[in-house]
């Protein structure tokens, strides 16, 4: 059987609530119209992604324009960021759960595409409960791209083939695919979770030998199960 030696988590969504992602998307694709990018630039990218083919395309048409609006852009998305920060919490049971994880030798870590200040912000304690954080600022790459998650694991001095990958996106199962890691996906509310791969069969405080399980408990951690097929591919 397979000896799990860490869990990586996404953040928001899975360790706490989502931010509105919709809308920090619709005011990044206004602030990127005003600065004259055209649509067809940036349709269908999420939105770091957004802000960074647009400062491109601004860098070969508009190279006056371009730092300006990477520097507002970015400085937006940190505002929203913040700015919901200021009035969220992580979900009742989470530091239970990880608690428990940590008490049975297991490492952790945090993967997010969310800034570290508005992680310090809902979670400042997380120094005590995880043994790694990379949000954007820490990283040249984020999530889908799996050096994100790579060096969240390095930090760890853990391996791919005994960590497991837990989110509530696409994003974090496509991570998690590329570097072939079993992964878990959570109800954007934080609850119940699908197994989408590798006989992982629950997530939870209580590992269960020989059969590496971790499970969720309704009562401090409650997830609901959802189908791994509508994930949401917003970034968390």
């Amino acid at each position: 059987m397979t000896t799990i030696d860490a869990v990586l988590f996404d953040f928001d969504g899975t360790l706490a609530p989502n931010l509105d992602l919709p809308d920090m998307r619709r005011q990044v694709i206004a602030r990127s119209l005003q600065a004259g990018i055209p649509e067809a630039v940036f349709a269908d990218l999420y939105i770091v992604e957004i802000i960074e083919a647009g400062h491109a395309w601004l860098c070969a048409h508009d190279s006056a324009r371009a730092s300006h609006y990477k520097n507002s852009a970015e400085q937006l998305i940190v505002d929203i960021e913040i700015g919901a920060a200021a009035s969220t919490d992580v979900f009742a049971g989470v530091t239970d759960m990880l608690a428990g994880l940590r008490s049975r030798g297991i490492k952790l870590g945090i993967v997010t595409r969310n800034c570290r200040a508005a992680i310090d912000t809902v979670f400042p304690e997380h120094h005590r409960y995880v043994d790694a954080l990379h949000a954007r600022d820490d990283v040249s790459h984020l999530k889908p791209d799996p050096r994100h998650l790579l060096a969240n694991l390095s930090a760890l001095a853990a391996r791919p083939a005994s960590s497991i990958m837990v989110g509530d996106g696409a994003l974090d199962m496509r991570a998690g695919r590329e570097l072939e890691l079993p992964r878990r996906l959570v109800g954007a509310d934080g609850s119940a979770i699908e197994e989408e791969a590798h006989g992982i069969h629950h997530v939870d405080a209580e590992l269960v030998a020989p059969e590496p399980t971790l499970r969720a408990q309704p009562s401090t951690w409650p997830y609901s199960p959802r189908d791994a097929a509508t994930a949401p591919s917003s970034p968390g």
